[in-house]
């Protein structure tokens, strides 16, 4: 199973945000699917004990639904992205509805007097999307990912998700993890010892801008 994305799809999609280059031991946490009562409270939790910040992708009918717990995403000073409002599959969703539901997502923030990042920053769900969509969401910084570790995968086991989410990465890695139900039992697992590992091996974690 891939955790590192190919080599190739940077080279495909270069408008596309992917890998932050540097020789420096810095890395980039993202969090994708909350706000989540539990998941994400965890997730919080985790960074602010080890003072770490972090961007997370937000479904906005999430946010609708849990306004008390994005809110403590903002106040503890991580950044936000739009994730769609209902999670959309791109390659199976018509270019306007697409970008309505995108829209819907940025209101959701507005409603709640939050100013979203600038440039704003967007991460597709599935990493799936048209090269129309990219085009037409200019005006947004479209974040892809270099490290995938797949904890939402219920046939991997907790120390597998760890241990190869590990391997695969390396200066400048954009981390995918997820503050979802689904996620959760390798999520809780492998997270704080991620960041333990890391830390160790004097790594700094900064937010997506």
């Amino acid at each position: 199973m891939i955790y590192r994305a190919p080599f190739f799809l940077p080279w495909l999609y270069p408008n596309l945000t992917w890998h932050i280059p540097t020789t420096e031991k810095q890395l980039y946490l993202t969090f994708d699917d909350g706000p989540i009562p539990g998941p994400t409270d965890f997730v919080l939790e985790t960074l602010k004990k080890h003072a770490i910040k972090a961007t997370f992708f937000c479904i906005g009918d999430n946010v609708r639904k849990h306004p008390d717990v994005f809110r403590k995403v903002m106040d503890q000073g991580h950044a936000i992205g739009n994730h769609t409002f209902n999670h959309l599959k791109g390659w199976k969703t018509s270019l306007e509805e697409y970008l309505d539901n995108t829209a819907q997502c940025d209101a959701v923030f507005k409603s709640l007097n939050v100013k979203p990042e600038s440039p704003k920053l967007f991460r597709p769900p599935y990493g799936r999307i048209t090269r129309a969509q990219i085009n037409a969401l200019n005006d947004y910084k479209i974040i892809m990912w270099d490290v995938l570790t797949h904890d939402y995968d219920r046939a991997k086991s907790p120390e597998a998700c760890l241990g190869n989410s590990i391997r695969a990465t390396r200066p400048g890695s954009i981390v995918v993890f997820h503050d979802s139900l689904k996620a959760e039992r390798n999520m809780t697992y492998a997270l704080p010892r991620y960041i333990d590992h890391f830390l160790n091996k004097g790594y700094t974690f900064n937010v997506l801008s």
